[in-house]
């Protein structure tokens, strides 16, 4: 098995069970960490998936071969983990999850004291430490606590910063889809402590995954029909490991991830407090209009959370997040959250009066288009520059491939991290030119890709 099997990226490593995610990879990669990290306490946690007990196995025996200090913490979703993390000053912990990949793949990811992930120049130390084997292993391994309920720090932080009071005097139904994933044994208490009246979908464990977890519309027909059955106020869905959130609307339709963060933000920026705003290049153009029309800065990054977050932090920004569902509150955590996603959503909701569609519908409409198209890695200069010289007079961003901005249109393409791919998105106000632009561009990659 060659590591190249892997999908390796600045937030930890995935692969096929049984392929190229073997308990013997999984060890050494838990002992590089924990080398990494230092002696100390680090959490373990994971998503629901039937692979889950021999990754969770194989990566306990690492991390204690390295004089780690294992704490066992069950199935919890990521952004709680990465709470208790920071609120019990851990060194670091590993989330066994693979998101929203499908069920026969799993994945480590991998966080630091104060519950962040790696930056990109700490994820290459740390596979150093793998290729060279510098692993600093122990004789007398120590013992593997565990803890009940770790959610609750989560839940309760949530809480002590939500505004409860407008939703339990509405006291919507909510209609939720954790897909059987990491949220299932916590997502319906959590919003009855909310203040809502609770139907959970896709709730119960241990069989599988009811759905592809990846909580985009094209996955929510049996969300969409339990909202318009039980004349639900709104419906949510989770992917596996609960840091990305989609929304529904009373009427049983997908508003669409780009918006879910527009919901937020928008929300926040109006009710809460004033703030930059971060998001990172491939998010929608919806996010500027309303940080213009609230007054405040917008700043991009390159996509990845750990990009988001640190610019966040660099300039003191209380809101952002990406555009595939993944909002970021930075008074909770400045992690990927659907659980801060949903109360900050559920508070606009109920402090408005408005319905679902009446919020969305204050918002501009846009069409996105995403694809990825295969090109080796030769291949990607080439085809940044030729993309460069055909849209010449639009504003060029070229920290993460290639964005390009027109007032009409904009797009993004970028190589991906883990595959010889190069992945593209257009967003416009009008479909016809959303295509037109789409078209335009893969025909100038495909072009590329044959001046050989």
């Amino acid at each position: 098995m060659r590591i190249s099997d892997l999908k390796i990226s600045i937030s930890g490593i995935r692969g096929i069970v049984g392929e190229s995610l073997t308990p013997q990879l999984l060890i050494k990669f838990s002992e590089a960490f924990a080398s990494y990290i230092g002696r100390g306490e680090i959490a373990v946690a994971s998503d629901t998936r039937p692979s889950a007990e021999m990754v969770r196995c194989a990566v306990l025996a690492g991390l204690l071969s390295c004089g780690a200090e294992p704490l066992d913490l069950g199935i919890l979703p990521i952004p709680s983990l990465q709470i208790y993390v920071q609120e019990k000053k851990l060194h670091g912990a590993v989330s066994i999850t693979a998101s929203h990949n499908p069920v026969e793949w799993n994945a480590l990811k991998l966080i630091k004291s104060g519950g962040l992930f790696l930056s990109p120049y700490e994820a290459e130390e740390l596979l150093d430490y793998y290729y060279q084997g510098r692993f600093r292993r122990v004789p007398e391994p120590e013992r593997i606590e565990a803890e009940e309920n770790p959610f609750v720090i989560h839940a309760q932080k949530i809480r002590r910063a939500g505004r409860l009071d407008a939703i339990t005097k509405r006291r919507p139904m909510v209609v939720v889809d954790p897909c059987a994933g990491a949220a299932s044994p916590y997502v319906r208490g959590f919003l009855e402590g909310l203040g809502a009246e609770v139907i959970c979908i896709h709730c119960e464990t241990g069989k599988g995954f009811p759905r592809n977890p990846e909580p985009v519309a094209a996955n929510l027909g049996k969300l969409c029909h339990a909202v318009r059955q039980a004349g639900a106020d709104i419906g949510f869905a989770q992917d596996a490991d609960a840091d990305r959130l989609a929304v529904v609307d009373e009427k049983g339709r997908p508003i669409g991830e780009e918006y879910t963060l527009a919901l937020a933000v928008d929300y926040f920026l109006a009710e809460r407090e004033k703030s930059p705003v971060v998001v990172n290049l491939s998010t929608s153009r919806v996010i500027d209009d309303i940080a213009r029309c609230r007054g405040v800065p917008l700043f991009r990054t390159r996509v990845g959370e750990i990009n988001v977050t640190r610019k966040m932090r660099e300039v003191d920004a209380f809101i952002g997040g990406e555009g595939n569902g993944g909002i970021i509150w930075a008074e909770i955590h400045t992690c990927r959250d659907s659980f801060s996603g949903m109360a900050l959503i559920l508070e606009y909701l109920a402090s408005s009066g408005k319905t679902v569609s009446e919020l969305r519908s204050r918002l501009p409409d846009y069409i996105m288009l995403k694809d990825k198209v295969k090109a080796s890695f030769r291949d990607r200069k080439r085809i940044l520059e030729r993309l460069s010289r055909r849209f010449p007079k639009g504003e060029s961003d070229r920290q993460d491939g290639l964005r390009i901005v027109y007032p009409e249109f904009w797009f993004h393409v970028r190589p991906s991290n883990t595959e010889p791919v190069m992945r593209m998105q257009v967003e416009a106000g009008q479909e016809d030119l959303a295509r037109e632009i789409f078209g335009q561009i893969k025909a100038e990659i495909n072009s590329s890709r044959s001046d050989r």
